[in-house]
């Protein structure tokens, strides 16, 4: 297996698409803006409403942390992404689709069982709302991951919403160790505020003793750590972290270590959906810090690009486009 600068671990979910009305949302007792956890059977109802009231938008390969590891690959970096699909039509969709995004993974990650599949509905002002059935993705563990990649790798990236399951927190810490052991730097996302409120305890293990970066939004930012402003949240974050990044929507971003503290602004765009584009900035971020660059510059490509997801439906871009905007922003930058 070649080195990789990048070893991600996370959720692998098919996304359908939907543009809905708040209305609906209400009357399928979601709450809007989370993730919520559901089973297959609850899903199929939903996904039987949405067709026959509202508008189909399409599918796509999704899943927090791959959706920052094709931003970061399509950026020019390697990646390797550890995740557990079903033998099923959809998981051979979901891995020829990081294939085709130059993302490495392990036939480990087939097993028998379901692929996750999630509903993203999206509301008129842009926020996705998400009803997530996990599928065989529930029983990630060790055994579908290669931890080869990750000795030599630059960082292992952690996703969130692996906080619920307790085979994917064991595999975590295991990974964490090896990361230690070879002084790879360890970036972790809260993910959703609902894995604030619904696996906290989760959430602590993912972290443990620290992450070397952090990234959130202001809402989790203040949610897990029990604060009502960003400022005091980020003084209690960074006792957890060496670098915090919390992501403000339209507002940009602040990043904070224990030498430099900013705030980058947003950049003005028509929201469309913002499925994904937390993803698409934690991508970004690290493959401008993976390159050698400050955080001043990986803050604003961050924002150039997940600015760009905001505008087009669907957790991701065409995989040309990353690259496109990457020529875009260093013109910018000379």
């Amino acid at each position: 297996m070649a080195t990789v600068d990048l070893f991600a671990i996370g959720n692998a979910l098919i996304d359908q698409e939907f543009k809905v009305s708040d209305t609906f949302i209400s009357e399928q007792n979601l709450q809007k803006g989370t993730m919520q956890l559901t089973d297959g059977e609850t899903q199929a109802e939903l996904y039987k409403n949405l067709k026959a009231s509202q508008v189909y938008k399409g599918q796509a390969s999704g899943g927090s942390a791959a959706n920052t590891t094709v931003a970061f690959s399509a950026l020019g970096a390697s990646a390797f992404y550890a995740c557990r699909v079903g033998n099923d039509d959809l998981g051979t969709i979901y891995l020829n689709g990081l294939t085709e995004a130059g993302i490495q993974t392990s036939i480990k990650s087939i097993s028998e069982g379901v692929t996750g599949t999630c509903m993203v509905l999206v509301s008129d002002d842009s926020e996705r709302t998400m009803h997530t059935y996990l599928g065989i993705t529930a029983e990630l563990s060790d055994v579908q991951m290669d931890f080869e990649p990750l000795k030599t790798a630059q960082w292992l990236y952690i996703e969130g919403y692996l906080s619920t399951s307790d085979s994917a927190r064991v595999a975590v810490k295991q990974a964490r160790q090896i990361a230690r052991e070879n002084n790879v730097k360890i970036a972790l996302t809260l993910s959703d505020p609902a894995m604030v409120q619904y696996a906290r305890t989760g959430l602590d293990e993912l972290i443990d003793d620290g992450v070397d970066l952090l990234f959130c939004n202001e809402q989790e930012a203040m949610m897990y750590t029990e604060t009502t402003s960003v400022e005091a949240a980020l003084a209690k974050l960074k006792l957890l972290s060496n670098e915090v990044v919390i992501t403000l929507s339209a507002k940009g971003a602040i990043v904070s270590n224990q030498e430099q503290h900013f705030h980058v602004q947003g950049r003005k765009v028509i929201a469309v959906d913002t499925n994904g584009a937390g993803d698409a900035f934690s991508g970004a971020f690290l493959y401008a810090l993976n390159q050698g660059e400050n955080l001043q510059t990986a803050a604003q490509l961050a924002i150039l690009i997940s600015s760009e997801v905001v505008s087009k439906f669907g957790p991701r871009l065409e995989i040309a486009e990353y690259a496109n905007l990457l020529e875009t922003f260093k013109k910018e930058c000379a």
